[in-house]
């Protein structure tokens, strides 16, 4: 769980009110659920099919997000393709499995145990005979002292990003023979399994210099079914090669090229054939769905309606929706070069061109499942209203999760089932739902607890500090106006009513502000949006786009009519208005967190908490808000860990004072954090009886949820267009790629049964 332009993650007693403490010992008194096991949500989809039925040679061309600053995985500025490129070519001690468990790798290893526990840990390491670098030489100890040596944190000649699990190390050795490393820890570590995945050579680990240089643009030395053939920055592509040295099961394709392609420009990529594979958003579900089913449907064609536009079938998007989205995210360079064209030469070429996209897309179907991260409702605990643990906790008990999953994930077609944990996921061998020492949904109770923090309805409000007030932002900015002059509350699928609302003097739409327009038919105040698109911005990168309609008005331009049901009394308390500063990234592929952040803002607004939205640009949003605490409610998502005790404990650590007087917060953005928490992840890191280690993880869990610093929400949904005949390759779900099974389907062939497809 890192960040990569983002990264991610107190408590008083009240009169008539539990202890964040007293509520966990109360979720946590039917520990029973530790023996339970829980199972992934979704299943992967790979269009799976056995190694005989995949054709030798090819090229699959896969769309990621950039080609990687660097190349080892060690630094700061990895990213996804960073990570995609060393499961490629690098070794992995122990790889994920289907419910996202570490399993060995027997590529590389024949075992790995634990052999000793006094005085010392000791793990011992038999690797497999035949496994060896590109260049002749075994992989062997002295790899893993390297490695051990570059990320102990001890040489700060070394700049690592992380060196978890690897500080714990005393020493590394050779065992009986070549084959074997005794690794001796000098405090227990239970997370061992985590280290050496991926294992660079001692080339790379060994000096500074090489580890801070040598592997940032090439890979010289691998030891993977495939090795770095080139990283062409002009072309934006890194190109893997079939490794000639592998001793496994030989890659079945010649090549992959890792092709950097803007999500909002890959449907176009897939139908001029330019790339394979690619994750996507549900705007190019619809269309490449619309496609898969218009071709199955009338043997080829988009069936026909008055006028020549493709008919409405059930289920679908209509045909005359699909082709104006198509046009808006492609317009027509040609119509641009001639103005004379008229209306009806133009919508001409436009459907033209509509249907020689649909026709492409008909050798595509769309593989789905859950990715392994969720998102997120942040909420920022070091000053203003949330300090309060009463009010996070009112905030926590307004929401409805389900609600909220399902308008993300059920038009999908995937398992809308809210997230009950911060510290892993359902198949996860730590999950268990402790939402249960929070509370679920109770507009009641929510409101109870912001009265006994004081805000009391139709108190006064001082003007003077209402008008000077401003959302979250860079200092001296209004709230009205990101980092890129965008008007804050501008969206593209607000809907435009004909009234004015009260609001901020800077055009910023206060959700909650009272409704001067008694008379408004609430019908007027429609959903916008033709369906979800998925972004959920998490500690890695920025990820792909949802759009849906949204809670009307939520963050509308100046001049929107406020919701029918606007609150008519404010909460006050000492003269302010409790408002709730909520920033958004204001990106293209942002408008899903837009859109649940208005669904979450009417929710807020019924318990009589306003909300000022306020968008910021993608490049700032972590950055300059969230890391830097200039937010109230934030939305952003962390990806799930195989090791939570280590991953999970810099996201959730007590935040405590750094030498220079500032507040060291590692990554726990909300700055929410107890003493009893940070000892539960130490109990939990150090003890190696794995039932008491994932208890101590479950307990742990329950009382962030307490704290309610963070409210888990959803599971990201992972959507992948493939070419029809490309197999073993798609939506991965927890699981590791198998590199060398992917490839194109021999001629007459069938991929196994999969779990769906379009």
């Amino acid at each position: 769980m890192s960040h990569n332009g983002v990264a991610l993650r107190a408590v008083t007693r009240s009169v008539g009110f539990l202890t964040a403490g007293a509520l966990a010992v109360t979720a946590l008194s039917g520990c029973s659920s530790d023996e339970k096991t829980s199972k992934p949500l979704a299943e992967q989809d790979i269009a799976p099919a056995a190694r005989d039925q995949v054709a030798d040679g090819g090229t699959l061309h896969w769309a990621v997000d950039a080609v990687p600053e660097t190349l080892n995985t060690f630094q700061a500025d990895a990213d996804a393709t960073t990570t995609t490129v060393a499961q490629a070519v690098l070794p992995s001690m122990y790889r994920l499995d289907a419910n996202g468990r570490p399993q060995v790798n027997p590529d590389y290893l024949e075992s790995a145990k634990v052999v000793e526990t006094e005085p010392r840990q000791v793990v011992l390491y038999k690797l497999n005979q035949q496994a060896v670098w590109s260049d002749g030489r075994e992989i062997g100890a002295a790899d893993f002292a390297a490695q051990w040596r570059a990320l102990s944190g001890k040489d700060s000649a070394y700049w690592t990003a992380r060196n978890a699990g690897y500080e714990r190390i005393e020493k590394i050795e050779r065992g009986v023979d070549d084959l074997e490393v005794r690794v001796t820890f000098a405090r227990p570590y239970a997370d061992w399994r985590s280290l050496f995945s991926p294992l660079y050579p001692k080339d790379v680990m060994g000096t500074p210099d090489s580890f801070n240089d040598s592997a940032r643009k090439k890979l010289k030395i691998t030891a993977g079914p495939f090795q770095v053939k080139k990283v062409d920055r002009k072309e934006d592509e890194v190109t893997l090669a079939r490794n000639p040295r592998w001793w496994g099961h030989p890659a079945k394709l010649d090549e992959i090229v890792l092709r950097a392609v803007p999500r909002d420009e890959r449907t176009a990529a897939l139908a001029a054939g330019a790339i394979e594979l690619a994750e996507i958003d549900p705007e190019a579900l619809d269309r490449i769905g619309l496609a898969a089913r218009a071709g199955a449907k009338t043997g080829g064609s988009p069936v026909a309606g008055p006028g020549g536009v493709p008919a409405r079938r059930s289920g679908n998007l209509e045909a005359a929706d699909a082709l104006r989205s198509w046009a808006e995210a492609h317009g027509d360079d040609e119509e641009a070069d001639d103005e004379e064209l008229s209306a009806r030469q133009k919508e001409r070429r436009a459907l033209a061109a509509y249907r020689r996209e649909q026709a492409a897309l008909k050798g595509f179907e769309v593989r789905r499942s859950l990715e392994p991260a969720y998102t997120q409702l942040a909420l920022n605990g070091a000053s203003g209203p949330l300090a309060d643990e009463r009010v996070r906790r009112a905030v926590a008990r307004a929401l409805d999760r389900k609600a909220l999953a399902g308008a993300v994930l059920s038009p999908l077609g995937l398992p809308a089932v809210p997230v009950g944990s911060h510290l892993a996921l359902s198949g996860q061998d730590a999950y268990a739902d402790n939402s249960g020492a929070l509370g679920g949904q109770d507009a009641k109770e929510a409101r109870a607890l912001l009265a006994d923090a004081g805000w009391v309805p139709g108190g006064p409000v001082d003007k003077e500090k209402k008008k000077g007030d401003k959302a979250a932002g860079a200092e001296g900015e209004k709230a009205g106006r990101d980092s890129g002059g965008e008007k804050a509350g501008r969206d593209s699928e607000g809907e435009k009513a004909g009234r004015d609302s009260e609001k901020g003097d800077d055009g910023t739409y206060i959700v909650g502000e009272d409704d001067k327009s008694d008379d408004k038919d609430p019908k007027d105040h429609r959903e916008g949006g033709a369906g979800p698109r998925h972004l959920a911005q998490d500690g890695k990168q920025y990820a792909n786009k949802l759009r849906q309609g949204g809670a009307p008005g939520a963050y509308a331009p100046k001049g929107t009519a406020a919701p029918a049901d606007a609150a008519t009394k404010v909460l006050a308390k000492n003269g302010k208005a409790l408002a709730l500063r909520f920033v958004l990234p204001s990106g293209p592929g942002s408008q899903t967190l837009r859109t649940v952040a208005g669904r979450i803002s009417a929710m807020l607004e019924k318990v009589g908490i306003r909300t000022e939205i306020s968008k910021v640009s993608d490049e700032s949003y972590f950055k300059d808000h969230i890391a830097s605490g200039q937010y109230d409610l934030a939305l952003y998502s962390w990806p799930a860990s195989a090791f939570p005790a280590t991953d999970a404990r810099p996201i959730f650590a007590k935040p405590v004072p750094a030498a220079d007087g500032s507040l060291n917060v590692e990554q726990n953005y909300t700055r929410v954090g107890t003493d009893q928490v940070d000892q539960l992840f130490d109990q939990a890191v150090g003890t190696l009886d794995e039932g008491k280690s994932r208890s101590l993880i479950r307990k742990a869990d329950s009382r962030i949820w307490a704290a309610a610093g963070s409210i888990p929400l959803y599971q990201r949904p992972q959507l992948t267009a493939a070419k029809k005949n490309v197999v073993n390759a798609g939506s991965f779900g927890f699981q590791t790629p198998v590199y060398e099974d992917m490839g194109f389907l021999k001629k007459g062939a069938k991929p196994a049964a999969g779990p769906s497809a379009d």
